[in-house]
């Protein structure tokens, strides 16, 4: 008995160190930066909308396709071109490449309300309970703890674009999509984390560039939620097809 209660003693101890560590590591972003980390996520959070409204307008008037995707990297590419001094050009052009960032990805929400609205809604909120997580945890651990995955991270990505690139001309397999999938939603999450302590730091060393920031953040999130939504609705499919074998 008296084991057990000196183990649980420790383990409580521990919990309660590990809680105080995280606690002083986030005492360690200055104010000037948890204003900065505040300006990141309002205007991720406006972009997320602007993609919504993008996705909408597809569905109305179907106009999502490689006019909307050449749009919005163009858009990306004019704003990381345009001095940071002209702030609400930035913020505009930022918006107009959520808009056309949802316009693309409008097919692909239009048929996962076709086939189960619930799963698009499962899949934003695990995307959005995902991005939250990870970015908190990259937020609370020691600064740069993470930063050394980018490398790992970049060669995984390099990995990721060749594989795409061979099935698409030499034809893939059920087998080798279904591994691009889950190494893109593993390498992406990975991403987050990296990239939210890599934003902390620079603001640490004076950028303060939020709409850039916000752009890095944007891009994360949406590789994110498209791999979960397709995921998610493959395993619909399966799903649907099992139900049909067993009623006939």
């Amino acid at each position: 008995m008296d084991a057990f209660t000196s183990f649980f003693d420790s383990q409580t101890s521990s919990r309660n160190r590990w809680a105080s560590e995280s606690l002083k590591n986030f005492r360690q972003i200055s104010p000037v930066v948890q204003n900065h980390l505040k300006l990141v996520y309002l205007t991720l959070c406006c972009t997320l909308i602007a993609s919504a409204a993008g996705a909408y307008l597809h569905i109305l008037w179907n106009i999502g396709g490689m006019i909307t995707l050449l749009s919005c990297i163009g858009c990306m590419v004019w704003l990381l071109c345009t001095p940071t001094y002209q702030e609400k050009k930035r913020v505009s052009l930022l918006m107009a490449a959520g808009l056309f960032e949802g316009a693309t990805l409008g097919p692909l929400i239009e048929l996962a309300i076709e086939i189960n609205p619930s799963v698009l809604i499962s899949a934003f909120g695990g995307t959005a309970l995902a991005f939250g997580c990870f970015s908190a945890a990259a937020m609370l651990a020691r600064r740069r703890e993470y930063l050394y995955l980018g490398g790992l991270l970049s060669s995984g990505l390099s990995m990721l674009i060749w594989l795409q690139f061979a099935s698409s001309v030499f034809g893939g397999s059920a087998a080798l999509f279904k591994f691009e999938l889950y190494f893109g939603l593993l390498i992406f999450v990975g991403y987050m984390v990296v990239d939210t302590q890599e934003m902390i730091e620079k603001a640490h060393h004076g950028d303060l560039d939020y709409v850039k920031h916000a752009l890095t953040l944007f891009t994360d999130f949406v590789a994110v939620f498209i791999r979960i939504l397709v995921i998610m609705l493959k395993n619909s499919a399966e799903k649907n097809e099992k139900k049909k074998k067993r009623k006939d």
